[in-house]
């Protein structure tokens, strides 16, 4: 029986599944998709078809030692336990490749040269000081790759080499092409597989048109690859692997063409020297041709496109080519399946329809959306009732959750069934007695308004409803104990526009004046009152002497004359300042040593 051993599958963000599903096909075993990785387990020969035959990967990785490290020196000690005779010769040469994810080691480069250190010092402890493999960063021997989660510490043997995108087919490229990986990847989540027409109107270098024919024959990608780092292991087998790379029986014969088109004639031209390269110009149809030129499209196929982001390619007018790409949707590519992919920015909005898949994903550094976009003839209705949809996970709706509002406010149909029909697993959130949605009676009031919540057992009482039902509170403090009905009456009978005719008048009365009694002293404002504002009385306006005492004062509202109220009854309540002690005590207040009056001497 072969030996199993674990595997790691390195991949972008947004393809970990299409991966996975790769890996099945293949035959291996335990597949678990992670976050920019997929593990699983196989053989050696699992080994050189995943490097061979995987569309989606960027590289494989063969982990070969585990450890804990609290520090670099545990990190130093633990990597130097290791025997790395068993994968290297003194004359080897070998680079390391470092990723960490912890609070302690922050510099991967630092821990790059601690685990060197140690594979070197392995040596020289069993060879000599001047006997030890070379470290070369370029197409080494032995690609070491270290991986640090927190203080655990993988070392794995990288068996790509260069990544695994670099098919070998690209002899040239335009300014910004998109990634391999990423293109095949776009391909294969799209479901096309070499059963219709495929359309890249904006081809660029013509990486969609490629990689799409090679799905479409089904060969192997790393057909193209002239080397793997596997190919320098002491356990390489030679001949299994040229079985594995020399089979084509799995290739098949395309029925249909791969049609692309590019504004740019350098593009078109840069184009054509890759399909060339990969052999595949039998299957591709490519021409010069703007997007605006686009007057019809072959029958019932998919389109995939990455049209410029603004960022390092752009047009003179971004939004209106991506307006462009919406008409031409509508008018030319009906029946089409369309996959864009661009940076999360304003101009993919333009598009102006409806995706029915969004998906994020890197293309480099940046941060991309991935949407489909599926163009039907007619209306919405008609393309429903036809059967067609929009989403696999599209229900149809019932009832009155067909309404978006009744959806938004009681939730998406299906998403949480118990919440919504089943056997009311959270009545207690909306009412114990039952679903409550249909009872218009509870709703509008009764005793069990919203379950225990409002009116069950008073739970909340003492803070919303003390001993009264407040419903009405406001109107009470209005129109006295007396509610207001919505026919437009009072409690005692009277239209609300007499009320309000009445109050204006109350406020047209000097005493009413609300400006005026909030800040004059005595007033509703006043400390002593009941009502109290913002600022006391001021003391000024008690100060004995004072210019104008006793006399009628101006207000700063309406300059009204009012007299002017008694006295408080507190002085001690009044601002603290000299006039104001002299006015209680009668006497100069007495300054402690080293105090100097604020006053003026005269």
């Amino acid at each position: 029986m072969k030996e199993q051993f674990e595997m790691v599958a390195k991949t972008f963000q947004g393809l970990e599944d299409v991966l996975a599903e790769e890996l099945r096909g293949l035959g291996a075993e335990n597949v678990e998709p992670g976050r920019r990785m997929v593990s699983f387990q196989g053989d050696l020969e699992m080994l050189y078809k995943a490097n061979l035959c995987c569309r989606t990967a960027l590289r494989i990785l063969k982990p070969i030692y585990k450890f804990k490290a609290a520090n670099t020196d545990e990190l130093y000690e633990n990597a130097k336990e290791f025997d790395w005779g068993s994968l290297m010769s003194v004359g080897s040469t070998f680079s390391i490749d470092t990723v960490a994810f912890s609070d302690e080691f922050t510099h991967s480069r630092f821990v790059t040269y601690r685990v060197k250190d140690a594979i070197v010092d392995w040596f020289k402890d069993r060879y000599g000081e001047d006997k030890r493999p070379g470290v070369r960063l370029q197409d080494a021997d032995v690609m070491i790759n270290v991986h640090i989660a927190g203080e655990d510490v993988t070392l794995s043997l990288d068996s790509s080499g260069e990544s695994l995108h670099k098919r070998g087919y690209r002899v040239a490229q335009t300014e910004a092409p998109i990634n391999e990986v990423l293109a095949a990847g776009i391909i294969l989540r799209s479901g096309w597989r070499g059963d219709c027409p495929l359309v890249d109107p904006m081809c660029g270098s013509g990486t969609f048109l490629i990689e799409a024919a090679l799905i479409a024959a089904n060969i192997n990608p790393g057909v193209y690859r002239r080397h793997f780092s596997f190919e320098n292991w002491k356990d390489f087998d030679h001949e299994l692997f040229d079985r594995l790379y020399n089979d084509d029986s799995g290739e098949r014969e395309f029925e249909f063409k791969i049609y692309g088109a590019d504004i740019s004639p350098k593009a078109v031209e840069i184009a054509a020297r890759n399909i060339k390269s990969a052999g595949v110009g039998s299957m591709i149809d490519l021409q010069t041709k703007a997007l605006s030129a686009w007057d019809e499209a072959p029958a019932d196929g998919v389109m995939v496109t990455n049209p410029p982001y603004g960022e390092r390619i752009g047009a003179d007018d971004m939004e209106g080519l991506y307006s462009l790409i919406g008409q031409k949707l509508k008018h030319v590519f009906k029946g089409y399946h369309a996959w864009v992919i661009a940076a999360k920015n304003e101009y993919i909005s333009q598009i102006g329809l409806a995706p029915s898949v969004k998906l994020p994903i890197l293309n480099g550094s940046l941060e991309c959306e991935l949407r489909e976009y599926i163009i039907f003839d007619g209306d919405y209705k008609s393309f429903r009732r036809d059967g067609g949809r929009l989403r696999d996970t599209e229900e149809e709706p019932a009832g009155k959750f067909a309404d978006r509002k009744t959806e938004k406010r009681f939730g998406k149909i299906g998403r949480h069934g118990d919440r919504k029909h089943g056997d009311r697993e959270n009545d207690d959130r909306r009412g114990r007695d039952g679903d409550r949605r249909f009872d218009r009676r509870d709703r509008k009031g009764g005793d069990r308004k919203f379950g225990d919540k409002k009116f069950g057992d008073r739970k909340f009482s003492d803070r919303k409803f003390g001993d009264k039902d407040r419903r009405f509170e406001d109107n009470e403090r209005r129109f006295g104990d007396k509610p207001r009905f919505r026919d437009g009456r009072s409690g005692d009978g009277r239209d609300f526009a007499d009320k309000r005719r009445e109050r204006r008048e109350d406020k047209a009365a000097p005493a009413r004046n609300k400006l005026e009694e909030r800040y004059r002293p005595g007033g509703r404002g006043d400390w002593n009152g009941d009502n109290r504002s913002s600022r006391p009385a001021r003391s000024d306006d008690f100060r004995p002497g004072r210019p104008g005492a006793g006399k009628p004062f101006r207000s700063n509202v309406e300059h009204k004359e009012y007299e002017r109220p008694a006295q408080s009854e507190n002085p001690l309540a009044l601002r603290r300042n000299e006039e104001a002690l002299k006015m209680i005590t009668g006497k100069q207040p007495s300054l402690l040593p080293g105090m100097r009056s604020r006053r003026n001497k005269s």
